[in-house]
């Protein structure tokens, strides 16, 4: 689907969907507990409907309710299982480790850019402690084997990923375990959130030491938090002169990309950003500060390893809408521009479609959009509160 946009500023309010992070977590624990759990959970996108059936094909038994998701934890641990991880990095990298340590002969599928996003060195370290992993195809990988207990480590720069998939299995095996993070870590609020998680389920991670937890201590009912990364984009909007009340945040979330708030007032100035703890906020922050005073953003590496490649794809949205950009190995700059028509390609990336929406409210003309339904990966309902919120598209099906 390809939409064209014809400028024009926004109003209104809008409440935030839950945060996708939150509930991949939530959903992991809910499906190793002791009891039922319902998840409070109104929305839903493609990220989180792959972690719950591949969930399902563990052995849960996770429905959507009207209110979000009803979770009857595993009673019996399958011997094989197929999981569909779409183009979820988060359900394969949580997953894998939970299929290990559970001993589970399971086949991966992938798609999109997900085959080839890294699984090293997570792949190495489930080999050292147990498993067998394989590719069978270009988008299959294949567990088998069984973790033991004992003494993991890891690099913590490559993906918090890792970590959080890590911390889950270690919460799944009996005996006792622990975990070692080396080098410099990454995207710490993500590793907060599965802390979180898992003490909401009972599970002690203090010093990353384990003593068989499972199965879990369900609390019975949680409520997913809205989701900070996609409130940045309306957050941003106002920015540029929209004018958007943002509702359903907690401002008391462990959650890293709340951070845009702090951020944003920087961008009235040249400023200089890392983006070592928010990967996700960058589109949304290199659009806004290009029709402002530009920034240079710093630790952005691991962009490169997203649904696209987001250092290429953001410098190509930037410079397509009129503003330019200079890259160095681990940074971006984005100097000041106006913003005029042009025709941006999503790459099939999420928060680049959503980004290029917003910086179309201060075009000088049509910003068309190639690729705009892949907004469906995190945020399905971004069109409709678009409009709703007075923007207008034509649509193209290709």
């Amino acid at each position: 689907m390809d939409i064209t946009i014809f400028p024009r500023k926004l109003s209104g309010t809008v409440r935030i969907i839950p945060s996708k992070s939150q509930a991949h977590r939530l959903l992991i624990c809910a499906a190793f507990a002791d009891r039922e759990t319902t998840l409070i959970c109104p929305e839903t996108s493609q990220d989180m409907d792959a972690t719950a059936q591949c969930l399902n094909a563990m052995g849960a038994q996770i429905k959507r309710t009207k209110i979000g998701f009803h979770v009857i934890p595993v009673q019996d641990i399958p011997n094989e299982a197929h999981l569909d991880c779409k183009e979820s990095g988060s359900t394969l990298r949580f997953l894998l480790p939970v299929a290990a340590a559970l001993g589970i002969h399971a086949t991966f599928s992938m798609s999109g850019r997900l085959p080839y996003r890294p699984l090293s060195p997570l792949w190495e370290e489930l080999e050292r402690m147990g498993c067998k992993l394989s590719r069978p195809t270009e988008n299959t990988v294949l567990c088998t084997g069984q973790l033991r207990c004992g003494q993991y480590c890891i690099d913590g720069g490559v993906s918090s990923q890792f970590i959080t998939g890590l911390l889950f299995a270690l919460a799944l095996l009996p005996g006792e375990s622990s975990l070692q993070i080396t080098g410099r870590l990454e995207s710490k609020p993500y590793i907060h959130l599965t802390e979180q998680a898992l003490s909401l389920f009972g599970v002690d991670t203090a010093d990353y030491r384990f003593h068989g937890s499972y199965p879990l201590r369900s609390p019975g009912t949680v409520e997913v938090e809205g989701d900070w990364s996609n409130g940045a984009f309306f957050i941003c909007a106002n920015a540029l002169g929209n004018q958007i009340s943002v509702t359903g945040l907690n401002t008391g979330s462990v959650q890293g990309d709340k951070a845009v708030m702090d951020i944003l007032p920087a961008l009235s100035n040249t400023a200089t950003v890392s983006g070592a703890d928010i990967p996700d906020l960058i589109p949304i922050l290199a659009v806004t500060a290009g029709a402002l005073q530009g920034a240079t953003f710093e630790q952005i590496g691991r962009l490169r390893l997203k649904e696209s490649d987001r250092v290429a794809s953001v410098c190509g949205m930037v410079s397509a809408l009129g503003a330019k950009t200079q890259v160095n190995h681990d940074s971006m700059t984005v100097y000041p521009g106006s913003y005029h028509a042009c025709v941006i390609d999503s790459q099939k990336d999420h928060r680049i479609a959503m980004a290029a929406a917003i910086a179309s409210t201060v075009a000088q003309g049509p910003v068309t959009i190639l690729g705009a339904e892949c907004v469906q990966k995190s945020y399905p309902s971004f069109w409709s509160e678009f409009v709703k919120l007075g923007g207008y598209y034509e649509q193209y099906i290709r």
